[in-house]
């Protein structure tokens, strides 16, 4: 899980094509992540009397104390952190991020090192192995288990790289570093809470930018959705498999996922159709550059009515989707459902998004 925002959108504007969001505003919170699990308020910076990152510790020992985290827990950490120059590199290169904010690549090149032979030959192993775990899941989450995986197989490689930064030091450098600071000094005191709670220091390890376990959720998702999958009493997503799934459905669900709804298909653009027609007037509130690419929402019926042709699998006719041409006029689009968003919220990434569902339809045949 990644530290983007599932979006809500609001109709603005006006055109002859009445529009409507076929599904409810999503909640305004973070995937897994970005929700705080308490009330937080920042306080105000340290005293004059430090500077730098030492005078910002004082603010997180602040920031936890006024959520409640043990005064034992905060001084067996915030004194010893320290800055990770590598955290803030890393976070300065991403791609698309604020050094590169405009640049749109094909989606062609994104989805051929991440649905991979190999990829899909190791999640379909997972998948037979714990195919009754993952149906006792769906039953209980109602998410299509191969979206799971994919999932699972997409932030960890099915478990087996799951990061190495320490968390606490790294969201207290994100934080620091200032560019998403509310974010992440709410990420750092619900790790702190993760450790009032009972959670080893040595478990809390992770991506650069926060996430952990199998299923990469933020620590304020970890409180929030870890979830029971094999039954022992306990939510362990860093050494439970079936945890870990369990927790991306719960994931899923609050994120707003419908069951027996497919996330979405490939379709044939013709070439007669006129896209400035189907523009979308929904104006997302964050995340606007992803939702942006989407097209105004139709029902499959009318999605054929304009020519558009399913290439294999098929929606209801009465399913409203959205169209998306990730690498332009000429080439395979896809009609996306509302549980595209669900996907989105996870991390707010089109290739990101289009990868996981591609991978989950590989990995059930």
């Amino acid at each position: 899980m990644r530290f983007w925002l599932a979006l809500g959108l609001s109709v603005t504007g006006t055109g002859a094509v009445a529009q409507t969001d076929p599904l409810a505003p999503l909640p305004d919170s973070q995937p897994v992540a970005m929700a705080p699990v308490s009330q937080y308020s920042p306080p105000p910076l340290a005293t004059p009397a430090l500077t730098g990152f030492a005078a910002y510790k004082s603010r997180l020992s602040g920031a936890a104390r006024s959520a409640g985290v043990r005064e034992a827990t905060i001084q067996a950490v915030v004194p010893f952190l320290s800055l990770n120059s590598r955290v803030i590199q890393l976070d300065r290169a991403q791609p698309g991020g604020v050094n590169n904010p405009n640049a749109i690549p094909p989606f062609a090149p994104y989805r051929r090192a991440h649905v991979t032979s190999d990829l899909i030959r190791r999640g379909q192993a997972r998948y037979a192995a714990n195919y009754t775990r993952l149906r006792w899941i769906e039953q209980r989450f109602g998410v299509e288990p191969q979206v799971l995986m994919a999932i699972y197989g997409h932030e960890t490689s099915y478990g087996t790289v799951t990061g190495g930064f320490d968390l606490l030091e790294a969201l207290a450098t994100l934080a620091y570093e200032g560019r998403r600071r509310p974010l992440f000094e709410a990420e750092f005191v619900a790790a702190l809470q993760l450790l009032d709670r009972g959670t080893p220091r040595s478990r809390l390890k992770g991506s650069w930018a926060g996430a952990t376990g199998y299923p990469q959720f933020m620590p304020s998702a970890v409180l929030r959705l870890a979830t029971d999958g094999d039954g022992d009493g306990v939510a362990n997503i860093w050494r439970s498999e079936a945890d870990g799934l369990a927790s991306i459905a719960a994931y899923l669900r609050d994120a707003g996922w419908k069951p027996n709804v497919h996330w979405g298909i490939p379709v044939r653009v013709p070439p007669t159709l006129n896209r400035a027609a189907i523009v979308s007037k929904l104006v997302a509130p964050r995340c606007a550059p992803v939702y942006k690419r989407h097209s105004q929402w139709k029902t499959m019926r009318e999605w054929r009515a304009l020519g558009i042709q399913p290439l294999g699998r098929n929606l209801p006719e009465n399913e409203m989707a959205t169209l998306i041409e990730p690498d332009g006029r000429d080439s395979t689009a896809y009609l996306l459902t509302t549980n595209y968003r669900a996907i989105l919220d996870y991390n707010c990434s089109n290739f990101y998004a289009l990868s996981v569902g591609l991978l989950a339809d590989a990995i059930a045949g």
